[in-house]
């Protein structure tokens, strides 16, 4: 595992010129790198990585960004938070050729300002980077136009305004990132409408199998790792197409499935608790009646002649 400190640093291991600002970074690249097929190289980082990139000759390279497989070829733009883990290896030597802009900035630089806070809102910095955000031509000539002028800041000289502009300039880019992302939800339907299907296939599957009574009430991370989705991912994308995040999505089909449950069989309020992986009848009986207005007994008592 290799844990990369500093920019500078990061810098070195792919063989860059180093960095202008030991705390924020701007490269545009155009480089060529030998990846050994010996090598498999796992690390993570101390700052926030923001890339606008192509990669070439790429065909036998295997990125993972936490467990995910990640096609080159594919990605335009990519969101990477300290401390997130990325492996890298090639199934034999490969020489990679990527060219486009990296924005590196270590949290230290955002101290003491407004973005410090608000950057952990945008939650593409959770995504996977197979979840790349793929832009249009106009989208990436405003991208690329933002990514330029914090670029010209962080070679000027540097005076008492300087800070104030690049911080303004990188919540533009964020803003515009979430934008094009809540566009990408938009136009990519049939791809996002597979995933809802498979989602509720997985939950229905999962909640027919026998498992809640044994492994408990699925989780939203449980769910995600079943669809090879990252949480928020997975989450912002139902939020668009139902208003609901996953785990209120979650309970929702615990609910249709105790309702029929209790409709339909004899059982007691705590085993159908127990089916559905609830540890507690309170649990199931509060969820219940939140949603429902009624208690288990209640909605039972509706089925009664």
């Amino acid at each position: 595992m290799v844990h990369y400190k500093t920019i500078s640093e990061w810098f070195q291991a792919w063989q860059l010129p180093g960095p202008e600002h030991p705390l924020i970074s701007v490269i545009k690249v155009d480089v060529a790198r030998i990846i050994h097929s010996s090598d498999t190289v796992r690390s993570f980082c101390d700052f926030y990585c923001i890339a606008l990139k192509r990669v070439t000759g790429a065909e036998s390279l295997k990125l993972k960004y936490g467990q995910r497989p990640y096609d080159f070829n594919e990605g335009i733009m990519s969101f990477v938070s300290p401390g997130q883990v990325t492996s890298l290896a090639v199934e034999k030597d490969t020489e990679v050729k990527q060219s486009g802009w990296y924005l590196i900035v270590h949290p230290d630089f955002l101290w003491n300002t407004p973005l410090a806070n608000s950057i952990k809102r945008y939650e593409f910095w959770d995504y996977a980077v197979n979840e790349s955000l793929f832009l249009s031509e106009k989208e990436e000539d405003i991208i690329i136009g933002i990514i330029e002028n914090i670029h010209r800041e962080t070679h000027a000289n540097i005076d008492k305004f300087s800070k104030q502009i690049i911080i303004s300039q990188l919540e533009s880019l964020l803003i515009y990132a979430g934008r094009f992302y809540n566009r990408q939800f938009v136009t990519r339907e049939k791809a996002n409408h597979q995933v809802l299907d498979r989602l509720e296939k997985v939950l229905n599957d999962y909640l027919s199998s026998g498992q809640p009574a044994v492994k408990g009430v699925p989780s939203v991370n449980d769910i995600a790792a079943l669809l090879a989705i990252s949480p928020k991912y997975l989450s912002s994308l139902l939020r668009m197409h139902t208003g609901q995040n996953t785990q209120h999505y979650i309970h929702e089909k615990l609910i249709e499935r105790a309702k029929e449950r209790i409709s339909t069989s004899d059982l007691s309020m705590s085993e159908i608790a127990y089916e559905l992986g609830f540890e507690h009848l309170q649990s199931f009986s509060r969820l219940f009646k939140a949603k429902t207005q009624l208690s288990p007994l209640e909605f039972r008592q509706l089925f009664k002649n």
